[in-house]
């Protein structure tokens, strides 16, 4: 189990990961604007957005940055189409956001003015010339949004593939044949697509060895009969404020490397309450920003945390929990007022979040330290 409060006592090797943030801008006839990247051969074709910052306060802001340096405009965002948890053999594994914007006049795709060092062209296409041209991996994450129906938003991806309630919207499936430009024009072409690409200003390696990077828990929110929330206290640790109560939701850090989301809530129930579970609903996503967006925090870097659905548990159960001596000394049932007592103002206010989705459908709530973003 890892902690914010605890971070600096733990190695930070295999928690790390990458964060992006694209955007789906849609046509009124149904096409989707991608661009064609001018220094990369091999996967030429992509959404517009690129990689966070450690200045970004959140991925949402991100995706604002970015389209305002490739296409030079400022785009108005809608809801987050989903999110995406992806692992490669080859490069540290990336949380990747992708966000709906309104649709664009004629008139506003006219007055692009895009950096031409990192987009050689663009054009719109439909959902099946999409799912052809572009790479696998993304070809699957945005046909996912072109397919579901926006109610059913934000997605839960991992690998690019369903989970969770986006199952009950989509089935897993092989992307199509990936046959990148064949037989597709640019609307407008700043270099021309036979032109040999720019290389890029670092190597592939020096590249990612230079991305910040971010960390990422999973946690659980329980409840019992009469809908008091399940909370643990972490044993005291040296250290300032480490004598302090400190309790939280059931869960921990994703070990990044190895383990997606959902394996990692399910590896954090066993060790912690000793419970084969299997999570629920992905309820929120909570972007909690590092001290370069937010020197307030107190963080070294940005933390996303997933919040899944337990459930409704049973006392029996309740009653076998069975903590580890050397992490947890007690556990506790909390209705609403004792629970935003003991936990930090953020944390309170996720759990609230939390609580609230189970209510309504679709996918889960998008919070920046707790607070729903507008």
């Amino acid at each position: 189990m890892t902690t914010s409060s605890t971070d600096s006592q733990h190695s930070r090797s295999g928690r790390e990961l990458m964060a992006a943030a694209g955007v789906l801008f849609p046509s009124g006839d149904g096409r989707v604007l991608v661009v064609r990247l001018p220094y990369d051969r091999k996967h030429p074709v992509a959404v517009p957005g690129g990689g966070w910052e450690a200045e970004d306060l959140s991925p949402r802001r991100t995706a604002v940055r970015e389209i305002a340096e490739e296409l030079g405009f400022t785009p108005v965002l809608g809801a987050l189409a989903c999110i995406d948890w992806t692992l490669d053999d080859y490069r540290p594994p990336i949380a990747a956001h992708l966000y709906w914007a309104e649709p664009l006049t004629p008139e506003q795709a006219d007055a692009f003015r895009p950096d031409t060092d990192e987009v050689g062209g663009w054009t719109w296409l439909t959902p099946e010339q999409a799912a052809h041209a572009l790479p696998p991996r993304l070809s699957r994450r945005v046909t996912a949004c072109l397919r579901a129906p926006r109610s059913a938003g934000p997605l839960e991806l991992e690998d690019s593939f369903p989970v969770g309630h986006t199952l009950d919207h989509l089935t897993a499936e092989p992307p199509p044949e990936y046959t990148r430009l064949a037989g597709l024009a640019l609307t407008e072409d700043t270099t021309g697509t036979d032109a040999e690409p720019a290389a890029p200003p670092l190597d592939r390696a020096t590249y990612i060895a230079t991305r910040p990077r971010i960390r990422a828990k999973a946690r659980t929110v329980f409840t019992d009969a009469a809908g008091r929330v399940l909370l643990v206290r972490l044993r005291p640790w040296s250290g300032a404020g480490g004598e302090e109560p400190y309790w939280t939701l059931p869960g921990g850090g994703i070990e990044a490397d190895r383990e997606l989301p959902r394996a990692a809530a399910r590896r954090e129930i066993r060790e912690e309450l000793g419970w084969e579970h299997e999570p629920g609903r992905l309820l929120a996503l909570d972007w909690l920003p590092g001290r370069d967006a937010d020197p307030r925090s107190g963080r070294d870097t940005a933390v996303l945390v997933y919040l899944f659905d337990g459930g409704t548990v049973p006392d029996e159960r309740l009653a076998s929990i069975a903590l580890p001596e050397d992490e947890l000394v007690e556990w506790r049932l909390c209705d609403p007022a004792e629970a935003r007592a003991l936990l930090s103002d953020s944390s309170w206010a996720r759990t609230a979040a939390a609580l609230a989705a189970r209510d309504r459908r679709g996918g889960p709530a998008e919070l920046v330290e707790g607070r729903p973003v507008h």
